[in-house]
């Protein structure tokens, strides 16, 4: 059996400089906001030769009102431009002029009204809020009845800060991608995003449950003398179902990163960054932070 316990300061030391570099980043450099929350254009091309480099096509756009413009490569000869909203005189001026040099076909052409952005952003941020209040309120219920020495407050606070551990890592990656590729925060990474927090709780919530029953022979001298015990054997009971989750998940997000198109392909990064994350927290944070709460606490 692994001592999961043993090493707890350890761990603790490596998620909170985790959770203090993610902090930072975030602070210093924010998130970019796609123009699914801003407004504004979105434009794929692909050229019949080499794609140019963003420098040649920012150069041959130069004197055009298009705002910040976004350039992210798409497959082989494919680009996506992202910018403000354009008038349509304006759209094939830009057409015309790269295709004047280089030649291209358009692939896709949308306009994303900012009321329309801004009513999605308030919208996210709804449905973030409701999501962390009832999986507290689940997770509050569901481990009532759990012996003593464990409160389900404590369950579910432990797994609201499981929950943001595991949201604000990814994150923190996409404000440094932001920051140095542009990368943007789409209706897809949200989506994804939401979809790790579910991942984070039922990490837990399997772990947790295991520690339910565990306590439950210690009660009745079953096959473990000590709560710590009961903890540590729980991580280790459940490593081969997170382990085995966890890489059957991380297979095909992996392909559609990699093979995948341009819409998906940080759809399946936030995906990847997230399950991750929300395996080493649910192995190597719950439980520690668990015993440590109780061990405070003793008088």
């Amino acid at each position: 059996m692994i001592p999961f316990l043993k090493y707890r300061k350890i761990y603790f030391v490596f998620s909170g400089i985790l959770i203090l570099g993610s902090l930072v980043s975030l602070i210093i450099f924010g998130l970019k906001p796609g123009i699914d929350f801003t407004g504004g254009s979105i434009l794929e091309l692909e050229f019949k030769d080499a794609r140019p480099s963003n420098q040649e096509i920012r150069e041959r756009l130069a004197n055009l009102p298009l705002g910040e413009v976004i350039l992210q490569p798409a497959g082989e000869k494919g680009l996506l431009l992202r910018m403000k909203d354009i008038s349509e005189d304006v759209h094939q001026e830009l057409l015309s002029r790269l295709n004047e040099k280089w030649g291209l076909e358009q692939k896709q052409f949308e306009l994303i009204g900012s009321t329309i952005g801004q009513e999605l952003k308030q919208k996210t941020k709804i449905v973030i809020i409701l999501a962390i209040l009832s999986m507290f309120s689940y997770i509050a219920i569901a481990f009532s009845g759990v012996p003593r020495p464990i409160r389900s407050w404590q369950a579910g606070a432990i797994t609201i800060f499981i929950l943001f551990h595991d949201v604000l890592i990814p994150l923190a990656v996409f404000s440094l991608l932001g920051k140095f590729y542009g990368i943007q925060i789409t209706i897809p990474v949200t989506v994804a995003l939401l979809t790790v927090v579910g991942y984070a709780i039922n990490n837990v919530v399997v772990v947790f449950d295991r520690v339910r029953e565990n306590l439950f022979k210690v009660s009745r001298r079953g096959f473990v003398e000590t709560f710590e015990e009961a903890l540590n054997s729980a991580v280790n009971q459940t490593l081969s179902r997170q382990i085995n989750t966890s890489l059957t998940t991380l297979f095909p997000l992996i392909f559609m990163f990699f093979l995948g198109g341009e819409t998906i392909k940080y759809f399946a990064l936030a995906l990847i960054l997230g399950i991750v994350t929300g395996f080493y927290s649910s192995i190597f944070l719950a439980t520690p932070i668990l015993i440590s709460l109780l061990k405070w606490r003793k008088p």
